[in-house]
């Protein structure tokens, strides 16, 4: 009887991968959606290579036409424009990483055509929408008891004020979801009403936040035993005592809120944000000032809410133009 084949040995962690993530997540201070994103993206590659040319791929020696077969694979998998997008767009920023350390001279990802992607409008809550949802977390504090043991388990009334005080700081400072739960209590500013904000790639900006979300948040507040600390996050796990939320959590909310709203309970968190920026173009706020509050790198990101207030400037021209 032969001798059975050796085992294959174990896959060597890459070093230059390895490094990246390890880049992404002290130096630029990503999220960890975009670490989890840009560590799957590049073991996704890793392993078609592996498939397709039963080799690791080597980083430094790859060319233009390994990439090129690379989308076709992703086309035949039929995946959709934005999650190509995606995965060539962690290949890129991988690459300008090993440039700057001075693995490599050029980027073979460079000047490869990616399919488009569509222009989508940004979903958006009108204000009347949008006063609704505020209002909802409150909601279950004024029913009758029985209605309440009928609805499930009681809802404690720290957690509706707390829901009501996200919410309200989502809308009044149109803070990303990681941005909010990052928040501690030492970064908002009471007497100039300002938040400091720790965004992406650890870029810190300050934001207005409103008197409305403010006073939510003191409401909360007063459901502790002390006043927080000012190391302490501003929105606190009930379950698990001086923790912040996880953005699960709060997305599990605001379904709730949402429908109890009367509204689309698929809406995420983010779509809030949209609101803030779109209310604010439609105020007359001008796109460089909100580019500057939502914190983004380039003003083209921004742009796509110039869409949604085509309402406004017709109305603008209506009124204004002789001949309108």
């Amino acid at each position: 009887m032969p001798d059975a084949p050796p085992p294959t040995p174990a896959a060597k962690p890459d070093a230059r991968v390895a490094a990246f993530l390890k880049h992404l997540a002290t130096d630029r201070g990503a999220s960890v959606y975009t670490q989890r994103n840009y560590t799957q993206a590049l073991s996704e590659f890793t392993a078609w290579h592996r498939a397709d040319r039963n080799a690791p791929p080597d980083w430094l020696t790859l060319e233009r036409d390994d990439f090129r077969a690379y989308l076709r694979s992703l086309g035949r998998r039929n995946l959709g424009r934005a999650a190509i997008q995606l995965r060539f767009s962690s290949l890129r920023t991988f690459y300008r990483f090993l440039i700057r350390r001075g693995d490599l001279e050029a980027s073979p990802v460079r000047g490869i055509s990616l399919p488009k992607l569509a222009k989508r409008l940004p979903k958006f809550l009108t204000i009347e929408q949008m006063k609704a949802l505020l209002d909802a977390p409150l909601k279950p504090l004024s029913m009758p008891k029985p209605d309440q043991k009928k609805a499930g388990r009681p809802i404690k009334a720290a957690t509706c004020y707390r829901d009501v005080a996200i919410l309200e700081t989502i809308y009044s400072c149109g803070l990303r979801i990681s941005e909010l739960c990052a928040l501690r209590v030492g970064d908002i500013d009471f007497s100039e009403q300002l938040v400091r904000v720790l965004g992406k790639g650890r870029k810190e900006r300050q934001v207005p936040i409103g008197e409305p979300a403010l006073k939510a948040i003191l409401s909360y507040w007063s459901f502790h035993d002390g006043a927080p600390g000012a190391g302490d996050p501003v929105f606190q796990d009930a379950s698990k005592e001086g923790q912040p939320l996880k953005p699960r959590h709060i997305q599990q909310r605001l379904k709730r809120h949402l429908a109890a709203a009367g509204l689309d309970p698929n809406l995420t968190p983010h779509k809030l944000r949209h609101s803030y920026a779109t209310h604010l173009l439609n105020a007359g706020a001008d796109l460089r000032s909100v580019q500057e509050l939502l914190g983004h790198a380039h003003l083209a990101t921004t742009q796509v809410y110039t869409h949604v207030t085509t309402d406004r400037l017709k109305k603008v021209y209506d009124e204004a133009h002789p001949r309108a």
